[in-house]
């Protein structure tokens, strides 16, 4: 448990030093009396060798078990999310991109970047936290993320936290996920507009907005360049027929999310 909870801190800390709004958020929950809790971390991977299975290995040895599954045809992935029986432990959500379904460009850069990736990198316990492993122009980049914003996000930022989500459930100075976002808009943080600011309903059983991305330096084959990094994501969710709070996900809404990376253009 501790070798996993060493992981869950190492994953914030690289996660608020490419998204330092996620601690300024964070730290202005806590000015307002509240404790602040993950609902869960999302990560991105390549289908194969580094899949979602491979990918989810070190927190399935930590207790976690594999729950719902998700397509996003559009996007073309699919992805997972894992559950601990210790419910003080964020859920994990693992996509991963099905990379041999888009063009002979992305198929080429994406073998190339795994012929790069040690079979040790993907055995070690931090794995998940492990960054860029391959070498990256910047001009490659572009091209990717003009065929899948996803491909070229992951592609230029590796394995990491996309994003960690507050379980706004456990604020207690919010009453709605509106009041929420109202409280980041006015604190001058932009919030993902995609199918809405809030994606899905009460009667869906989950709402969710998020933060768009900022843009930070990135290092390159070619330079450094500015491109969008991470965002912070609000979930809150709702009692099923059993009065148990839903735990799952919501693919129309995930898919919407996803796009907090996008670039803005």
């Amino acid at each position: 448990m501790q070798e996993l909870r060493t992981l869950l801190d190492k994953l914030w800390i690289d996660y608020t030093g490419l998204n330092p709004s996620a601690l300024k958020i964070h730290n202005l929950f806590v000015e307002r009396g509240d404790t602040v809790f993950n609902d869960h971390i999302a990560f991105r991977t390549y289908e194969g060798k580094t899949g979602l299975d491979s990918f989810a290995k070190p927190f399935i040895k930590a207790g976690y078990k594999a729950m719902g599954e998700y397509e996003f045809v559009q996007k073309k992935l699919f992805a997972k999310h894992f559950e601990h029986e210790n419910k003080e432990l964020p859920k994990i959500f693992i996509s991963e991109l099905k990379w041999k379904e888009f063009s002979p460009f992305l198929q080429k850069q994406t073998e190339n970047i795994l012929s790069q990736i040690k079979d040790s990198d993907i055995d070690n316990f931090n794995f998940s936290v492990a960054g860029r492993l391959w070498n990256m122009n910047h001009a490659d980049y572009l091209k990717l993320a003009d065929e899948s914003e996803y491909a070229g996000w992951l592609a230029a930022f590796g394995f990491r936290a996309n994003h960690f989500t507050v379980d706004v459930n456990r604020l207690s100075s919010f009453k709605t996920l509106e009041d929420l976002d109202t409280f980041i808009e006015s604190q001058g943080f932009n919030l993902n507009t995609s199918g809405g600011k809030i994606k899905g309903t009460p009667a869906e059983l989950l709402e969710q907005s998020s933060t768009l991305a900022k843009t930070i330096s990135v290092a390159f084959n070619d330079g450094k360049f500015e491109i969008p990094a991470c965002y912070y994501e609000f979930a809150r969710r709702y009692p099923d027929a059993k009065g148990d709070l839903y735990q799952g996900f919501i693919a129309a809404s995930a898919d919407k999310i996803f796009e907090s990376t996008d670039r803005q253009r």
